[in-house]
């Protein structure tokens, strides 16, 4: 029987961003307190767990949050992975109501060298194949983003990682966009290459309230 691995992607806590604005891959974007509350909320839920590896995303909101969780689990070091990234999108920099104004679909209408939901799911696949091959039968720990998350829950359950259903992920059975803080195990039961992985997706900070 192959074994069982299990990476969990967590999006990073709530972001300071008192000026409102898309800030994509911009530097130095920090956790405010709820996001630092949200953190330790995760970090709290996973420190039960056998953890294995943690990588996170290079942008630091993602550092902060990984490192909040590994407080419950000092030894590991925390590697951090480009493959987990936000998306790189045309809007960075600007006011957050465009983005509203699109429903948060910054990808209709946007070409290269812009980042596509394909792109997206082809890179997390590679992390998921990397971290298959070197952490088989473990639990991985990957701090990422939400578009990041939400199109890679699309892949795992068969359905076309595209924006209009990302914009509407309760039609699919999903509990919503994930939440900032959230837990999304993916569930590899096998080392097929082609297993779609079971998804179960867990929100800390509401459990604990």
């Amino acid at each position: 029987m192959s074994p069982e691995t299990t990476v969990w992607l967590v999006r990073h806590g709530y972001v300071h961003n008192p000026k409102k604005i898309i800030y994509g891959r911009l530097p130095r974007f920090r956790l405010s307190e709820r996001g630092l509350e949200e953190a330790r909320a995760a970090g709290r839920m996973m420190s039960e767990m056998t953890l294995h590896a943690a990588y996170s995303s290079p942008l630091l909101r993602a550092r902060q949050t990984a490192r909040e969780i590994l407080a419950f689990h000092p030894q590991l070091r925390l590697r951090q992975s480009p493959l987990l990234n936000e998306v790189f999108t045309a809007f960075e920099g600007k006011p957050s109501h465009v983005g509203d104004s699109r429903r948060d679909d910054y990808y209709t209408g946007v070409g290269p060298p812009y980042e596509q939901p394909a792109d997206i799911v082809g890179r997390v696949l590679a992390f998921f194949e990397n971290a298959r091959r070197r952490h088989a039968g473990e639990n991985v720990l990957a701090v990422t983003h939400g578009d990041i998350i939400v199109f890679t829950m699309l892949w795992a359950r068969g359905l076309a990682f595209s924006p209009e259903n990302k914009i509407n992920p309760h039609a699919f059975g999903f509990d919503g966009y994930p939440a900032t803080g959230s837990l999304t195990a993916f569930i590899f039961r096998t080392d097929a290459d082609g297993e779609l992985p079971e998804v179960r997706y867990m929100q800390p900070a509401l459990t604990e309230g």
